[in-house]
């Protein structure tokens, strides 16, 4: 590894060993905050070893030691929790908590497995060692990204706009839908890597993107919508690193990493031998996939040279029968996580969020003291530096910023105007950052 070491290579194999499902009623157990602890040490890790292109090991002992479906499981687990069980928390008249950051945990460990995924999905092997739980995941990637193309219309995801009278709970709500967009942008690049062993993966599998979901149908309502892109007083933007960024006008035509993943994800799919042979060309499909001609342009093609094959592949579709839909009888194996965690679960959402209040999210000042000192030798400052993606950008307006804020030492801004206009959304966190600084 790097100079740079989250985990040293012993400890990061303890802690993938260790790694475990737990029941929808754990979820935010002392158990669990644990793993969610050692799940973000072995993200941060992941990031640092792609980064610095010294091997792999933290997917390596994923793959060797059989918990890539284990991931998959915990990753549907908690959204499910968010589906069925944090709404009625939120009703429970009685559940006025104090310090929302312990649920803010739970909520945000979606975006943590998924962040994990997406790092180590792009090793086929990975893939592979996903065995029937790819099925899950695939259904896991549909739902987000069905989600987001029906959003779209709605301009993308809400605006970080904070009122005075909100709750935190409210607040905390709100900081959930936010990052479901972020969510669905990281599960579009974990589907994308599963389209490049499109070639190697089960007939159940191809069946499951090609005719159950119709993926390719998906991706160019995806390209269509465009739900990352907008223009904001008269300027383009583009949603990149969990934030909406101004693009300069020289920038304006180069590809946006969403984009290229839909278009490559779209090339595995309507060029591989094995998919062309399962997928049905029907007339609706053939009218959907003729709109991505006028998307081909040159200098998209410059860009990615390969899409030129797919330029040929729509010209041939442009000219042949279209298909009556399939009717072959098909023996398939069927996702299983999701319906087995509803069967298990069904008719106790209440008694979950209940028991949840009562033994989860109500603990003693004592405890959360101990818990803000926990996370803030877990989220060392020099790691979160060095897997930023790029020079910090303004918490205001975007632009690169060289000044952080001197109290929690989180959000950075270009200037002290946009800090002293950011502070009223800023406050909160603030204080809550630095109370856990000081409880170290």
């Amino acid at each position: 590894m790097g100079d740079l070491e989250l985990l040293l290579p012993g400890e990061a194999a303890v802690l993938v060993r260790g790694l475990r499902s737990f029941p929808l009623r754990e979820i935010g157990s002392e158990g669990w905050n644990q793993q969610h602890e050692n799940l973000e040490k072995l993200n941060m890790q992941a990031i640092l070893d792609a980064t610095a292109s010294q091997g792999e090991p933290i997917q390596e002992l994923l793959v060797t030691h059989g918990k890539i479906p284990m991931l998959v499981e915990e990753l549907i687990a908690v959204e499910m929790w968010k589906q069925k069980v944090f709404p009625v928390l939120c009703r429970l008249e009685d559940f006025k908590p104090q310090n929302t950051f312990p649920i803010y945990m739970v909520v945000h460990h979606e975006a943590s497995i998924i962040n994990l995924l997406e790092t180590v999905f792009f090793h086929k092997e990975v893939c592979e060692s996903a065995e029937d739980a790819v099925l899950d995941l695939i259904d896991y990637c549909h739902r987000k990204l069905t989600l987001l193309v029906a959003r779209s219309s709605h301009g993308g995801p809400p605006e970080e706009e904070e009122c005075q009278s909100s709750t935190p709970m409210q607040e905390l709500q709100k900081q959930a839908e936010l990052m479901q967009f972020e969510i669905a942008s990281k599960a579009l690049s974990v589907l994308r890597y599963i389209t490049d062993c499109v070639d190697s993966l089960s007939l159940s599998t191809l069946n499951r993107m090609l005719s159950t979901h119709n993926l390719p149908c998906l991706l160019v309502e995806l390209l269509e919508h465009n739900p990352w892109s907008r223009r904001e007083g008269g300027k383009l933007q583009q949603f990149e690193g969990g934030r909406w960024q101004t693009v300069a006008p020289s920038e304006q035509q180069k590809l946006s990493k969403l984009d290229g993943q839909v278009w490559i994800a779209l090339y595995n799919l309507l060029l591989s031998h094995e998919a062309r042979a399962r997928y049905c060309f029907t007339s609706f499909a053939k009218g959907q996939l003729l709109k991505l001609q006028a998307f081909l342009t040159d200098t998209l093609v410059d860009q990615l040279p390969n899409l030129a094959g797919l330029q040929g592949f729509l010209a041939h579709l442009a000219l042949t029968e279209t298909q009556p839909p399939k009717k072959d009888l098909v023996l398939e194996q069927i996702p299983e996580i999701w319906e087995r965690l509803e069967r298990e679960n069904r008719g106790k959402w209440q008694a979950i969020a209940k028991y949840q209040l009562r033994h989860v999210f109500s603990p003693s000042e004592q405890d959360l003291q101990l818990q803000a000192r926990r996370w803030a030798e877990t989220y060392r400052l020099d790691v979160l530096e060095a897997i930023a993606p790029e020079r910090p950008r303004c918490a205001y307006c975007s632009a690169e910023a060289s000044k952080r804020c001197s109290r929690c030492q989180n959000e950075w801004y270009c200037c002290r105007e946009c800090q002293v206009k950011h502070w009223e959304k800023h406050g909160k966190a603030c204080v809550l950052a630095a109370q856990g600084d000081r409880a170290k």
